[in-house]
């Protein structure tokens, strides 16, 4: 989802991309990574296991695209004087939080995705010093499966929806993340850590009922339920909400509000 709008959101701004995907560039390779690397200007690792269940029961293989990736991307990097956007994930916090995450905040990962995913955040700088570490949340859009897709096709065969309601984060939009990493780029952000989720926060449940009225149903047919229902492998943050203080630093606008964002995509993302 995301590398597929970022692609669209560089390329219409004039930016002249290489797109390669798992087949064209394999980020253990570090001589593969090297190649890819040279005559760049800016590379952006949306490069992921992202299977979150699945890194449960293969930790090594989720690691070495996870941590080791990202650090063979870095090490290239650094050889030909060419900034790496690394994109990261909420999962690195252990979600107990109540008050959005800030991005210096202790990391504490409770799952095998998350602890790939922070060590690919240590491994990428530990290797090169020009680096954005760009953490995203909830993601969403038109080019992959994703919750606001799910919940529009349930809606479609069952009468009612049972959505956890313990559970809060902040929907974000892959071409408002994609927009963002080029407005640090353009920007010259210092090298650090930024947030790209949407502002405020809601649960799966409240995310469900806006999906109901952006398809014309009755958003009384979701229903609350808790996370203790479904039982899966990965553990899930029960509070993802992430802080935007060095983005208004860097002076580059955080994106909008989550349900403001949400109805513009809804269109496109929740398009047959």
């Amino acid at each position: 989802m995301l590398g597929t709008d970022l692609v669209k959101v560089l390329t219409d701004a004039g930016q002249r991309v290489s797109a390669l995907g798992s087949a064209d560039l394999d980020v253990r390779d570090p001589a593969a990574c090297a190649a890819a690397v040279r005559g760049a200007d800016v590379v952006v690792n949306c490069a992921a296991w992202t299977a979150v269940d699945d890194a449960e029961g293969d930790e090594p293989g989720a690691f070495a695209v996870n941590a080791v990736g990202p650090a063979n991307l870095a090490r290239a990097c650094a050889a030909t004087d060419v900034r790496l956007v690394q994109i990261s994930t909420d999962y690195v916090f252990d979600g107990s939080a109540s008050t959005p995450y800030a991005e210096d905040a202790p990391l504490a990962p409770r799952s095998a995705y998350g602890r790939t995913k922070a060590a690919g955040e240590w491994g990428a700088r530990a290797e090169h010093q020009d680096v954005l570490v760009v953490r995203t949340a909830w993601l969403y859009g038109a080019h992959g499966q994703c919750f606001p897709r799910t919940i529009a096709r349930a809606l479609t065969q069952r009468e009612q929806l049972d959505v956890v309601a313990d559970e809060v984060g902040q929907p974000t939009w892959t071409v408002d993340v994609a927009a963002l990493v080029l407005a640090l780029v353009n920007a010259g952000a210092a090298p650090g850590t930024y947030h790209a989720t949407s502002g405020g926060r809601v649960s799966w449940h409240g995310f469900a009922q806006a999906v109901a009225q952006e398809v014309g149903a009755d958003p009384a047919r979701v229903r609350e339920t808790t996370a203790a229902t479904y039982v899966r492998p990965a553990p899930r943050p029960a509070y993802s909400a992430l802080g935007h203080d060095s983005l208004h630093a860097a002076g580059v606008a955080a994106i909008g509000p989550w349900r403001e964002r949400f109805a513009v995509a809804a269109p496109s993302v929740l398009a047959d």
